[in-house]
């Protein structure tokens, strides 16, 4: 059997119905963004209050702690991955020389 695109169709394109859903996510994902932007930049420039350095030391390190836990994250990660931690569990089946007559094994449990 074998599995062919219909005639006239492109690989990935997308159903005419479900166009107009994702300009209408992307329309409110670009507004949400504005909306914080704006809001960013008049609650910065509003206020009439100095930030002491104890606050940008605290804004620097809380951002560099961020990024290293990101950074360790994301290498242990790729380090799980390539090391094949991340594989599906495997029943590993006892040897058939260690179970008796009644299907039980030697601890006692049945098979």
């Amino acid at each position: 059997m074998s599995w062919k695109r219909p005639q006239g169709t492109r690989a990935g394109s997308l159903a005419p119905g479900s166009r107009i859903g994702t300009w209408a996510v992307l329309t409110v994902l670009v507004l949400l963004l504005i909306a914080a932007a704006a809001t960013g930049y008049f609650g910065w420039t509003r206020t009439d209050t100095d930030v002491p350095i104890a606050g940008y030391l605290a804004m620097a390190f809380g951002a560099i702690f961020s990024i290293a836990v990101g950074v360790g994250l994301m290498a242990l990660l790729f380090y799980s991955s390539r090391a094949g931690y991340d594989e599906p569990a495997v029943l590993i089946e006892e040897p058939e020389e260690q179970r008796d007559e009644t299907g039980k094994s030697d601890d006692g449990k049945a098979s």
